[in-house]
């Protein structure tokens, strides 16, 4: 039997549905670069250097508890609150966070919820469709990838970068020049079946050629191999992103000196239970900003205080936090 044991930590999921990728629902023109005969894996230009200066932009988040709200008509709906936060960190001549934030939240359907405000935090309230554990997730993620952006949009205006890489695909409003959507995890396929081929061909430190990938706003994206020991063809691979409003030539130039700067920041196994995909900055930054949320136990026994004393009747949330 031939087998291949996945890098990250199964604690953390696997990194690609290389499997079972389903299909991008918008267009994809995957010949901007290269034409189907000469679609192949890249080396990056010899003179291709690596970014001097570049800014790092992640988020953390947590559950604090599970509550239970009872709603004007009497019925009990689900809503978790949570904590989350987000950062930046330059990385010149030696790494620096140059911004943090962290807010909590509680996320719950509208009906009988208010902003619960407890002896060590206030959880602002953010309005779902449902108390489907599916739906409070994803608000919660979808509010945490909101500060990320605010995050970087003020960082980046007082502190002058080469490039700014960003969690997960670019978000409206961070297509900017110079921004670069980092993309750990695989869920979508992108073109046609060439294109996963040539990725699990590639070699440390190669790219694919470019895909236009059309939606609300039109951006160029690529493949790259992090330097790693490869035991399948997915191992250390991320997708990458970068707002299409330059000519493809630009944007050749764009991916091979992001390819050169992100191999200096690829971690290594022992260290990191994501590597390499987690990069070296990036797993700092999430140190930080865990650290950042302060103390789960106590958060907990204050929105149970804040339970306890809240009025079960009237106006305002009527809620329990499960013990």
């Amino acid at each position: 039997m031939r087998f291949a044991v996945e890098s990250w930590s199964p604690e953390y999921g696997s990194p690609t549905e290389s499997m079972g990728l389903t299909d991008s629902s918008g267009p994809v023109d995957p010949w901007v670069e290269s034409d189907v005969g000469d679609w192949a894996p890249r080396v990056p230009d010899p003179a291709a250097e690596p970014f001097a200066s570049v800014a790092f932009v992640d988020g953390v988040r947590r559950v604090e508890a599970n509550v239970f709200i009872t709603g004007t008509d009497g019925l009990v709906r689900q809503g978790i609150c949570a904590s989350y936060a987000a950062g930046v960190v330059h990385c010149g001549a030696r790494a620096t966070v140059v911004a943090a934030e962290v807010r909590r939240g509680l996320f719950a359907p509208a009906d009988g919820a208010d902003t619960l405000v407890t002896r060590h935090g206030r959880f602002d309230l953010h309005p779902t469709t449902s108390d489907e554990p599916d739906v409070l997730s994803l608000r919660l993620q979808r509010a945490m990838g909101e500060l990320e952006s605010e995050v970087a949009a003020a960082a980046t205006e007082h502190h002058a970068v080469d490039a700014v890489v960003v969690d997960g695909p670019l978000r409206l409003g961070l297509h900017r020049p110079g921004f670069i959507g980092y993309v750990k995890t695989h869920h979508a396929a992108y073109g046609p079946p060439l294109v996963r081929d040539i990725v699990t061909r590639l070699g440390c430190g190669e790219r694919t050629p470019l895909l236009l990938l059309d939606g609300p706003v039109a951006r160029y994206s690529w493949y790259l191999r992090l330097p790693c020991s490869v035991a399948h063809g997915w191992d250390g691979i991320v997708r990458l992103e970068a707002a299409a409003d330059t000519a493809v030539a630009a944007a050749v130039v764009l991916a091979d000196r992001v390819a050169c700067t992100l191999a200096r920041f690829a971690s290594v196994p022992h260290k990191d239970p994501r590597a390499p995909q987690n990069l070296v900055p990036i797993g700092g930054l999430e140190r930080d900003l865990r650290h950042r949320l302060g103390d789960p136990q106590l958060l907990l026994r204050s929105l149970r205080l804040a339970a306890v004393t809240t009025p079960r009747e009237g106006p305002g949330p009527a809620g329990s936090v499960p013990t």
